[in-house]
């Protein structure tokens, strides 16, 4: 009996050492495998149509309110590259009476047949809004009062929006092409404040964002690549950098950066540097525009965008 017993946990000794092993998933790499959302209450309308293309769809979460109430309007960040209608809390807004929509777009990879690329996400975004105006009486909104928000590229959209005349068209027979795309504030972290590669190196030399923006290829085109090709891009960037639109007609906005700026020097993240916002803001004080700044240290203004906003849409 021993010996039978011996001779059997030997071979299962044996087949145990034969099976192969699994390896262990690496921490960082599970980690990056599932994007983390804020968790909010189910949208009120989910995923509307708002134009041809598959990514072309809004989230709306309503304020109770007896009054039409203000509008955050939310563009998601990821390099017009990535990202989701997803990232966006809504909790803070709906209990100030503040309703919500979170857009997706095209990413610029998915529009590059539109010439330059990135008009695709920005016009993406201003069709959205003439949407959601148009949706105003049935959603309870009042449709003077909308800001918009994102960070990153997200900041920039919401920053060309801001600043770009208005598009509308009060001529077409579509009712939605007839809405404004004006805003009444914009309030952004982390924005690209230009789309000029030649202020982005003399801000800060260590730039390397934006050359998708305007030049196809499968590759995100280099950094030099995209200040070689500044000059025959420079209408462009007249039309799609925030800096460049920005005049005295323009609603106020609101900036905020995590680390202090460095002006004219590297950074360890110069997509992000607030040497954007410190020149931005420069900008609008001589061209007329209301702005704050926010960076670590500096006081007497909002120190986060959803402080900003609840204020600004409420006033």
């Amino acid at each position: 009996m021993k010996l039978t017993l011996s001779v059997l946990l030997l071979a299962s000794l044996s087949l145990l050492a034969q099976a192969p092993v699994k390896k262990a998933e690496a921490p960082a790499k599970k980690a990056q495998a599932k994007k983390v959302y804020p968790k909010n209450p189910a949208p009120t309308v989910a995923n509307l149509k708002y134009g041809p293309h598959e990514r072309n769809v809004l989230d709306f979460w309503q304020a109770k309110s007896d009054k039409p109430t203000p509008l955050l309007f939310f563009i998601h960040g990821g390099g017009w590259m990535g990202g989701d209608k997803a990232g966006i809390a809504v909790e803070p807004y709906l209990k100030e009476g503040i309703s919500v929509v979170s857009i997706n777009y095209r990413y610029i990879s998915q529009a590059q047949e539109v010439v330059p690329p990135v008009k695709a996400p920005l016009h993406d975004a201003a069709l959205a809004l003439q949407t959601v105006r148009s949706k105003s009486a049935e959603w309870n909104i009042d449709k003077a009062r909308i800001g918009a928000s994102g960070g990153s590229a997200g900041a920039c959209s919401s920053l060309w929006l801001a600043f770009h005349p208005d598009l509308a068209d009060p001529k077409s027979s579509d009712p939605i092409a007839r809405e404004s795309t004006r805003l009444w504030c914009a309030a952004v972290m982390g924005a690209q404040t230009t789309l000029d590669p030649q202020q982005m190196k003399a801000w800060t030399p260590n730039s390397k964002y934006g050359g998708h923006a305007f030049l196809v290829g499968k590759e995100r085109p280099t950094f030099d690549a995209f200040l070689a090709a500044r000059e025959k891009i420079l209408p462009w960037i007249a039309q799609y950098s925030p800096y460049a639109l920005a005049s005295s007609d323009d609603p106020a906005i609101y900036m905020s950066f995590n680390a202090v700026p460095n002006m004219g020097k590297d950074e360890k993240d110069p997509t992000h540097t607030a040497n954007f916002g410190v020149k931005l803001q420069e900008h609008c004080k001589a061209s007329g525009v209301a702005c704050e700044l926010f960076y670590p240290g500096v006081e007497g203004v909002a120190k986060t965008a959803t402080e900003y906003l609840v204020k600004k849409l409420k006033e």
